[in-house]
């Protein structure tokens, strides 16, 4: 490695801790925001996060250099590239989309157990590629499940925002339900049948709404969590992105396993656990488009699918051998 080669893997390695500690810090100031609905509060947290995804973009691109090749090829680099992705989601397709900074901390958290972990467990040095990993099916399929991996990581975040939300709403429909009814007029209002509300079983997703107007602009704006039924849309829109690029990387990772070892599949555990993973999406997928499946019954699903995936990500990697162990 020349001179400037080290020079540029101590600025990515300086690069990484920044992005690490400024997601930290935005991490606490999310969670501030959260608990005193101070307006300054979310600003501060949103510009502290996008410095650190200049960060995590400035050690991607320094470990590039370093690297003098495309750094997917270790898990070390994977993570740093994911986070990354993880924070830009959550910046450009959440935040800006529903207009709430609530859930910045709980994504943020997650950026940082993947940092963490990269740093701890996942380390090396910057360096040549193993002959099997020299093939232009590395960035197509690498890039693709790093795109994946941080759209279903934040769909399946949101899903257990809309879980909690979702409790919230069916408590408080409870309360009103049991309160005496008011007259209005000489009459009565049925609390039972509130403006919105679905009847008997159904999630009462209307039960708060998230209009265009002004007043849930500031609401969402002092920290209130959008409704359930705006987070349940917002998780589904994500995985439904994310799983299409995760069964093109899949399909790009049987042609790179056909040149690289002479077959298309073989039931590695990284591929098997790719399938297991792409099997409980697809499936969640298709419950919601053919049974109208919704809510909670969607969600679990969807909790299913996100387990799996932190096992296709780190217990492969980490405790189980197989044809992708060089990748640690």
């Amino acid at each position: 490695m020349t001179p400037n080669q080290l020079q540029w893997a101590r600025v990515a390695k300086d690069a990484f801790t920044v992005a690490l500690f400024a997601y930290i810090a935005g991490m606490l100031a999310y969670w501030a925001f959260l608990a005193f609905a101070k307006i300054w509060m979310g600003k501060v947290a949103t510009a502290v996060t996008a410095f650190g995804a200049a960060g995590g973009l400035t050690a991607i691109v320094a470990r590039g250099i370093a690297d003098a090749r495309i750094p997917w090829g270790n898990m070390y680099e994977f993570s740093m590239a994911l986070s990354f992705l993880v924070v830009v989601a959550y910046l450009l397709l959440v935040e800006r989309q529903l207009g709430s900074k609530t859930l910045g901390g709980f994504v943020l958290m997650f950026a940082v157990f993947t940092m963490a972990m990269g740093a701890s467990f996942f380390y090396v040095g910057p360096g040549a590629l193993v002959p099997s990993l020299n093939s232009y099916w590395r960035q197509i399929h690498v890039t693709a499940m790093i795109t994946a991996s941080s759209l279903l990581g934040v769909g399946c975040i949101i899903t257990i925002a809309f879980l909690f939300k979702d409790r919230s709403e069916r408590r408080q429909l409870r309360r009103l339900a049991s309160q005496a009814p008011r007259p209005i007029m000489g009459g009565s209002v049925d609390a039972d049948v509130l403006p919105g509300a679905p009847a008997g079983d159904a999630s009462p997703h209307d039960l708060v709404a998230d209009g265009d107007g002004a007043v849930a602009e500031r609401a969402l704006a002092r920290g209130r969590f959008p409704s359930a039924a705006a987070l349940d849309k917002m998780a589904y829109r994500m995985i439904s992105f994310g799983f299409p690029v995760w069964t093109f990387g899949v399909i790009c990772g049987a042609i790179w396993a056909q040149q690289a070892w002479g077959r298309y599949w073989g039931w590695d555990p990284k591929e098997t656990w790719s399938f297991i993973t792409w099997t409980i999406f697809a499936g969640y997928l298709h419950a919601r488009a053919t049974a109208g499946w919704k809510g909670s019954r969607a969600a679990v699903v969807a909790l299913v699918g996100f387990v799996s995936l932190f096992v296709t990500y780190y217990a492969v990697n980490l405790w189980i051998a197989g044809l992708h162990s060089y990748a640690k």
